[in-house]
């Protein structure tokens, strides 16, 4: 076949080699790419099986035909790529002949195969002996272990539920007695896991609700005894009239409408402290000039202050503005300014300042009154709560002015804080958003 493509014109074809022993011709494509023989020199020469294929598929044929024989099939001629075809008209199954071939290889190749090796957990001549094994000691073993185990296992289950049902029925029982009315209810709390947590959790909410539950009976308490002065003197002052014990002259009538504004003042504290602890307060707020505020507020009460013997001072430090409803600024100042008022002796002084200070517009108000003792200072801003209750319902007031202060600050998103030395005066410090 070379020689057939060299007279026509390849000079480049050779016979090459492979790996198995079978030669093949080898033609370089014209983009240097070897390709395999050429259609114009067709041989059969390259496709013939050598002297050991042929030896070999000539003992594996004569297996397949043994095979098929005892199965009572016709034989068949193998080729080298494995298909196969019939001797004679009557061709056998080819399932048939797929199974015999498959046999057959197996025992062709048997000689090349190496044998199987045996492994020994002792030696070939004792039988290798395990724990484990199924014998009747071992299954009586293995039955008592497992039994052993299951005790165990439910022994530990037993103790860890007793220990983790004991405080949760404690915390059970204790939430229990709160939904039946006590207040005070405390449960032990032991160890630092999750339990003891939750009744750590619990004492403090119970402790809270009873602060809470006190906080409310005392407000109550509070409210019904400020209602109940200028209702009873109202009430009192209008059955003399009825029975004419008292004239309705025009002392009388200043004194009735007097006590009717404390009570519409009382009454307006609480409408205002409500409104601003629900977040239903409605703010307008926009930028405002502190000197003015100030001014305008020391301005409204400067009579009450003259009628006391106090003097009003406003000092300002350069241009302050503040970010704050127009209203709610003038009744948290007012508020302030009243109380310090209120509790300042004649001959004293109240002091409106402002500042700006680290991005807030700072507002304080100091008197040179009778001041706050340290123990009663955390309780200036609750409701209803006077250093001197007696006299500060005398003078007036309804114990809720620096209770809407801190509201109406917190709405401003701003805070209010106080600082007092007794028997030498008070300061209270405004801080509200600048704009």
């Amino acid at each position: 076949m070379v020689v057939c493509l060299r007279g026509l014109g390849v000079r480049q074809a050779h016979v090459q080699v492979m790996p198995g022993g079978r030669p093949r011709v080898v033609v370089p494509n014209p983009g240097g790419t070897p390709t395999a023989g050429d259609q114009r020199c067709a041989t059969t020469t390259l496709t013939d099986p050598t002297p050991s294929e042929a030896k070999a598929l000539s003992a594996l044929t004569t297996l397949v035909n043994a095979c098929l024989a005892r199965r009572q099939a016709d034989g068949v001629i193998l080729a080298l790529d494995g298909s196969w075809e019939p001797r004679t008209r009557h061709a056998p199954p080819a399932s048939t002949v797929s199974s015999c071939l498959t046999t057959s290889r197996s025992q062709h190749l048997a000689p090349y195969v190496v044998p199987a090796a045996l492994m020994y957990v002792g030696s070939p001549g004792r039988t290798a002996t395990t724990f484990f094994d199924l014998s009747p000691a071992n299954r009586l073993r293995i039955a008592g272990w497992a039994a052993a185990v299951l005790v165990l296992t439910v022994t530990v289950t037993t103790l860890a539920g007793i220990r983790l049902v004991r405080p949760l029925r404690a915390l059970t029982g204790a939430a229990m007695r709160i939904e039946a009315g006590t207040v005070s209810t405390r449960v032990p709390v032991r160890g630092g896991d999750e339990i003891a947590r939750l009744s750590a959790a619990f004492n403090a909410m119970s402790q809270r609700r009873e602060q809470l539950e006190s906080a409310r009976r005392n407000m109550t308490s509070d409210i019904a005894h400020e209602l109940r002065t200028p209702v009873s003197n109202i009430r009192g002052w209008l059955d003399a009239v009825e029975d004419g014990i008292a004239s309705p002259n025009a002392e009388l009538v200043a004194s009735l409408l007097g006590q009717a504004l404390q009570l519409q003042h009382i009454i307006d504290d609480l409408r205002d402290l409500s409104a601003a602890e629900a977040g239903a307060l409605r703010l307008a707020p926009e930028p405002l000039e502190v000197a003015e505020v100030l001014s305008a507020i020391a301005l409204a009460n400067h009579a009450t202050a003259a009628a006391a013997g106090v003097a009003l001072t406003v000092v300002t430090e350069g241009h302050v503005l503040v970010l704050a409803d127009p209203v709610r600024i003038r009744q948290m100042v007012g508020n302030l300014m009243s109380n310090a008022i209120r509790h300042t002796p004649a001959g004293g002084s109240v002091t409106l300042s402002a500042r700006a200070g680290h991005g807030a517009a700072v507002i304080d108000v100091t008197d040179t009154g009778t001041g706050i003792p340290a123990d009663d200072l955390p309780h200036v801003f609750d409701r209803f709560w006077r250093a001197e209750k007696s006299h500060s319902r005398q003078s007036g007031g309804s114990g809720l002015g620096l209770a809407i202060v801190r509201r109406l600050a917190e709405a401003h998103n701003g805070t209010v804080t106080a600082t007092s030395t007794p028997h030498m005066g008070s300061t209270f410090t405004l801080r509200l958003p600048h704009p």
